[in-house]
This record gives structure tokens, sequence and C-alpha cells, in this order.
């Protein structure tokens, strides 16, 4: 009979203990997120799968520092660096980024979400703005050494930016499998 009460001690302790570590995972990912540790999208949407399936209490705790971490990961260029990253051919518009952040910011609809990136992101591909942005930057004279481009030059520099911009904002747009949303959408 002390072998089977020793058992159900163990497993009591062992439960207890597993708690324990999850809390301390979770003050963890939470400190990192705070001080900015973590700040690529593939590691920011790995704690925000680790923050959904987290207990209630937890996801309360995760709330405040996750939304802050994807505000910072925009407004500090780490969403920029990484859209570049993807598109080494065609180097994607800082103009078209700022655009959409402001579009978010003046979005009634943006707060169906606490994740600033991903709502830049679908602002993007909604709203069709790559196109509108590499034909502003495929008629740049800058483009072309100083002079103005044909018109039939403009457009396949702007179809080959758009494509490679489109490919990359297909790319960053697969981390979710599920919209990160309030609403669903």
């Amino acid at each position: 009979m002390s072998s089977r009460h020793t058992k159900r001690s163990h497993g009591t302790s062992s439960s207890r203990g597993s708690r324990r570590t999850t809390q301390q995972s979770t003050a963890q990912l939470i400190e990192s997120l705070n001080t900015h540790r973590i700040n690529t999208l593939t590691e920011l949407c790995r704690i925000e799968r680790v923050a959904a399936t987290a207990s209630e209490e937890d996801q309360l705790a995760f709330q405040e520092p996750m939304t802050s971490a994807w505000t910072y990961y925009v407004t500090s260029n780490n969403l920029l660096n990484e859209l570049r990253g993807l598109t080494r051919n065609y180097t994607f518009s800082s103009e078209c980024l700022d655009d959409a952040k402001w579009k978010v910011s003046n979005d009634p609809e943006s707060n169906r979400s606490w994740n600033y990136a991903w709502l830049v992101l679908v602002k993007m591909r909604d709203d069709q703005m790559i196109e509108t942005y590499a034909a502003s930057e495929a008629a740049k004279p800058e483009m072309w050494g100083g002079r103005l481009p044909e018109t039939e030059e403009a457009s396949q520099l702007a179809a080959c930016c758009a494509w490679e911009w489109n490919e990359a904002l297909d790319q960053m747009l697969r981390h979710w499998d599920v919209p990160p949303t309030t609403t669903g959408y």
C-alpha cells in the first residue's frame, strides 16, 4: 500500500513540477518578448502558437507582450529587413511598407488583431499595394541611371518587382495557418 501511495505522490509531484516548468517557460518567453531578443517573423509566430495553446491564465499574460513585440518588429524595420531579404533581385519598397502601416493605423478594422505585422502584410495584399508601388518604383529615373524609362521598360520592371514582392509577401503570410484575429477573418 505504501508503494501505491508513493507512486501517487510522485505523480502529483511530477504534475506540480511540470506546471512549474511551464510557468518558467512562459515567463522566459514573455521576458524574451519584452526585451526584443526574439525579433524574427518565424520566432514571433512560434511564440504566438505557444501562447495560443497555453492556459487561459498564460494567454492573458502573453497578450500585452505579444502585441508590443509585433509592433516593435514592424516599427524597428525588422519586417522591412525580412522582406528585403526575400527580395534580393528587386529590393522591396520601404514606401509601400510605410503606406501599409499608415493605412492599418487609420483602419477601424485593425482592432481585429493584436498582430501588427499580419495586419500590415494583409493590407498590402488586400489593397493590391504591391502592384501600385512596383509601377511607381519602376518609373523612377534613378532605377534607369537617371534617364526616364520607356513605357515598355517600366512595365517590364514593374512586373518583375511585383512578382518578387508578391512571392515574399505570400511566403511571409504562410506563417499563419489561421489568421491571428479576434474575429476569425
